[in-house]
């Protein structure tokens, strides 16, 4: 069983951030010193465009077994949005039929979806490789025993998130617990040969800053994190991606409560970097829905930001030449992957 507390969701609490309208509208609420139009113009950068299509990541649904406080998805045990069957198979008929080189899994938890074996399987089959964005605690659920094994059999990229090395951090953003389960997660994968650079078992670890701030250099934590975990527990892993906390759903609940959500924005604003900008993750990865439809982004999926007027709106009218040409849709909000040394589903850009 997973540790911690369970809390509601927006979306079971029927908080009005529930709704991608709403995250919409607070955001545009707030007077920044430019949008972030006017910033790519500065940079010669807008319209901002695709530059070679690399990634596909799915996102599998909103089903997770926790429940964490700086969830953009709003994702946790409540939530009963999954990928249907169509969908699915319609994905896997683009990884099979296209060079696109990486397949990125994502949710909520995604390996809680019936079909993520298969998707992995079939995806590793197509020569591609495969990311599982993993909470770590999901591999500790009973009937989850051999997933690890699995994931290591098919020489699967395991991506997890862990908020700190240290248990207060960890437990304050994820709940009471958390942090130990995590710790024996990692003590699994690494038994398995993850994070050991002889067995080519990938192993990264993804952290999001506690706070109303931008994380620190990532090399610099990359080193501290290595010798903290191996130090008090033994850890091992590859590489430590730093992400920018988006000011989405339960995170921009969380700025609103806390008087924050003004000063955080402004901060992004005023840190935004133009070489970031010109290695965001929107013009090499193309985010799949759970529904199917196609965003630019993870971040522009959860405010329900379709791809621009004129491009495929679905993974059923997929069409890469198409998708190559479109402008990708910006907000405020993108000011998140632009701020400092950049962040992205692999860390700082820059």
């Amino acid at each position: 069983m997973t540790a911690g507390r369970i809390l509601p969701t927006l979306a079971k609490r029927g908080d009005p951030l529930a709704s991608p309208e709403q995250q919409l509208e607070v955001l545009h609420g707030v007077r920044l010193p430019r949008t972030f139009g006017a910033a790519l113009a500065s940079a010669s950068l807008f319209p901002l465009r695709p530059t070679a299509l690399e990634v596909l990541q799915l996102n599998l649904g909103k089903r997770c077994n926790q429940t964490c406080r700086h969830c953009h998805v709003d994702a946790g045990p409540d939530r009963v949005e999954i990928m249907p069957h169509e969908v699915v198979e319609r994905c896997l008929a683009v990884v099979e039929g296209t060079d696109i080189p990486t397949v990125d899994i994502t949710g909520g938890a995604p390996e809680l979806h019936p079909a993520f074996r298969e998707i992995v399987r079939r995806a590793r089959a197509a020569g591609k490789h495969v990311m599982d964005r993993c909470n770590l605690t999901v591999l500790l659920l009973p009937n989850y025993a051999d997933l690890v094994g699995f994931l290591a059999e098919h020489r699967v990229e395991v991506v997890c998130s862990l908020p700190h090395y240290r248990r207060r951090q960890t437990d304050t953003q994820r709940g009471e617990g958390v942090f130990e389960e995590s710790i024996e997660a990692l003590r699994r994968l690494n038994a398995a040969g993850y994070g050991d650079p002889d067995s080519g078992l990938i192993l990264d670890l993804v952290m999001n800053p506690v706070g109303a701030f931008l994380p620190g250099n990532q090399a610099a934590l990359e080193r501290d994190w290595k010798a903290q975990l191996a130090r008090s527990h033994g850890i091992r892993f590859n590489r430590l991606f730093t992400i920018t906390n988006m000011p989405l759903a339960r995170y921009l609940e969380w700025l609103q409560e806390s008087g924050n959500l003004a000063a955080y924005l402004e901060r992004l604003v005023q840190a935004f970097n133009p070489a970031a900008a010109a290695a965001v993750m929107c013009r090499t990865t193309l985010s799949v829905g759970w529904d199917g439809r196609l965003h630019d982004c993870d971040f522009n999926q959860m405010l329900e930001l379709g791809t621009a007027e004129g491009a495929p709106q679905t993974i059923f009218d997929f069409d890469l030449p198409a998708l190559q040409r479109r402008a990708i849709r910006v907000g405020p909000h993108c000011f998140g992957c632009t701020a400092g040394a950049g962040s992205s589903c692999g860390g700082a850009t820059a």
